[in-house]
This record gives structure tokens, C-alpha cells and sequence, in this order.
């Protein structure tokens, strides 16, 4: 068997300078700061307020940092995933326009639509085209301007989310780093319960169902924090028992960041203390497939070659699932 892997090699990451911060959000809906952040850990969240930018704009940025960080050129990219459900257009690709904005002529782009498990999806999807052997350097970018699907009316949902982007870059590794395994789940019976309407071809936006408001986000928050919290922490406690791994072994748990309580809970069942775990939610909030890449890039400076990392997401469709990798580099 070869021995080569995918390893993640640099990080970067952007996020829009305007804040939207609870105090502000008592002014919109009935709410308030102190039960935001008990309930969620949420103090406050970014928002791209520039007009005419999209999800390829914030995935821009943090990508050519990551070219900028690493010394190496858009025409050296091979590959751009993009993970995101907030795409600047349903068709052509968000990764389509991330081509053009950053001047990738050698690269195939497509994005991946799995919600809040989109980054760990693509990382998965993006070690397999570094293992291929054809492949020697992908860009996996998660990216969402939630912003522009969220009813800022509704309470339940305009407290979680914010805007930003995230981004890796995979080479090929055979010294013993990278991603070593991936457990990737999903359960379509919670289509129902987290979704966005009004979109799709099945159900078209239409002047009646923009009137709905089915145009934006919704969620059952109680059925999906049930949800949730179960499946993220199994799916990480069983990475872990298949690869021989105990909390000790693990230097960092890198959670998506939708709810302190669901992170509490997996690094309870993993076994990992929450001094291992990676926290921006109180200062970006949800940002759906950036979060895992956001916490990457703000705690770099703190893992150390050869730390063992599980990422793990869950989100709409349902989808989740668990990452294990050994970081490759000290910062």
C-alpha cells in the first residue's frame, strides 16, 4: 500500500470587518446578550456589507493569503473545491469565479454542497486527488455569506450566523503526516428540519414564496441541537476507537462552531478537555463551511508537527462526519 497522504501544508482565512454584535441584534429582535450567549457562546459575528460581493469574494481573499503564505502562484493550484451553500450564483460554480478572481488557469474547480460538513466533505474529497498521485497541489476553500439567507426578523436564527471564508492547501505527504482517516455520514430524513427553501428546482423562487419567506434559512432548533449534539459526538468518539486513539493521544479537537453545548458534549465523549479544543464562535459565529478553516488559521500558531487533529461537523441534510490528521509543519 503507498504510503503517500494529504497533507495540509498552509492555512488562511478571511473575515469581513463589519461586526454585528448582540447588543445590536437587541435593537432588531426580541433578544438579548446574555441569552445569546448562554444558549450559543455567541458575542458576535461578521457581516460582508459590500455591495455586489458574494461568496468568491471572501473565499478570494483567503485564498491568495494562502498562495501569498506558501510562495506559490495561482497557475501552480491543480485543484479548487469549494465548499459552501451560499454559491454567488446557481450556476456557473462559486470555484468557477474563484479561477477567475485569483487567475488560476491550470486548475479544475467545482464546489460541494453539504452545509456545515462541507469543509470536512471537501477535505476528504480533496486527499483523495493529492492520493491519486495525479494531483500535487489543492486548494479546499470553505465559504459562506449566511447573511444573505437569514431572515433578520426571526430570533432563532439571525443570533447564529455570520460571513467568512477559510481556506487549506493539500500536498502530497510520505513522511507520516496528513489525513490518515474520515468517517463521512448522512441522513436525508432531516431535510425537513434544517434547510432553504424557495431555491431550488423543485421548488423555485417565486414572488409568492419570497412573500413566505422560504427564501430563508430554516431549522427546527431544538429537533437539530438533539440531533446534533449525538451524532458529532459519536462520529468523533468512533474515529478515534478505529485508529486506536484515546483523549491523551489527541493534541487539538477542531469542532464546527455552531454551539458551545454540542462542542462541550463531543469533546466529553472523546475524552478531550476543553483546553484542547479550538473556540471562535464567540467572535464569528456560525459561519456555516468556513468554521473548521477559520479555526485553523487562528490557531496555527498553536499546533505543532506531528499534533493528532480530529475535525468534526454536522450539518443540514443531514450530513456530519469525523477527520483524523497528524499536522505537518510547526508555524
Amino acid at each position: 500500500m503507498s504510503s503517500l497522504r494529504a497533507a495540509i501544508t498552509a492555512v488562511s482565512g478571511w473575515v469581513p470587518e463589519d461586526i454585528l454584535d448582540n447588543h445590536q441584534l437587541e435593537q432588531m429582535v426580541e433578544t438579548n446578550d446574555e441569552w445569546i450567549q448562554t444558549r450559543t457562546g455567541i458575542k458576535e459575528r461578521r457581516i460582508l456589507k459590500k455591495e455586489g460581493a458574494g461568496t468568491s469574494y471572501m473565499a478570494t481573499k483567503a485564498i491568495n493569503s494562502l498562495l501569498e503564505k506558501r510562495g506559490i502562484t495561482a497557475n501552480d493550484i491543480d485543484v479548487i473545491i469549494c465548499a459552501t451553500i451560499t454559491p454567488d450564483l446557481l450556476f456557473p460554480s462559486t470555484a468557477n469565479l474563484i479561477c477567475e478572481q485569483i487567475g488560476a488557469k491550470n486548475a479544475l474547480s467545482f464546489d460541494l454542497a453539504a452545509a456545515c460538513s462541507g469543509f470536512i466533505y471537501a477535505l476528504e474529497t480533496g486527499s483523495n486527488f493529492i492520493k491519486s498521485g495525479q494531483y500535487k497541489k489543492v486548494v479546499v476553500v470553505g465559504a459562506d455569506k449566511m447573511s444573505a439567507i437569514i431572515d433578520y426578523t426571526d430570533r432563532s436564527t439571525c443570533i447564529l450566523f455570520g460571513d467568512g471564508a477559510g481556506a487549506v492547501l493539500l500536498e502530497p505527504d510520505e513522511e507520516g503526516y496528513g489525513v490518515y482517516d474520515s468517517i463521512l455520514k448522512t441522513d436525508g430524513s432531516g431535510k425537513d428540519l434544517l434547510r432553504a427553501k424557495g431555491h431550488g428546482s423543485a421548488d423555485p423562487l417565486t414572488p409568492e414564496n419570497i412573500i413566505k419567506g422560504e427564501h430563508f434559512f430554516y431549522q427546527e432548533g431544538k429537533a437539530v441541537f438533539k440531533f446534533a449534539v449525538t451524532r458529532m459526538a459519536d462520529v468523533s468518539a468512533e474515529i478515534m476507537k478505529r485508529n486506536n486513539l484515546t483523549g491523551d493521544d489527541i493534541a487539538y479537537l477542531v469542532p464546527h462552531q455552531a454551539n458551545k453545548r454540542i462542542i462541550e458534549a463531543t469533546a466529553k465523549r472523546m475524552g478531550v478537555g476543553m483546553d484542547k479544543v479550538t473556540l471562535n464562535i464567540q467572535k464569528f459565529g456560525n459561519t456555516t463551511g468556513a468554521t473548521i478553516p477559520l479555526c485553523l488559521w487562528e490557531f496555527e500558531k498553536d499546533f505543532k508537527k506531528g499534533d493528532n487533529i480530529v475535525l468534526a461537523a454536522f450539518g443540514g441534510g443531514f450530513t456530519w462526519g469525523s477527520v483524523y490528521l497528524k499536522w505537518a509543519y510547526n508555524s
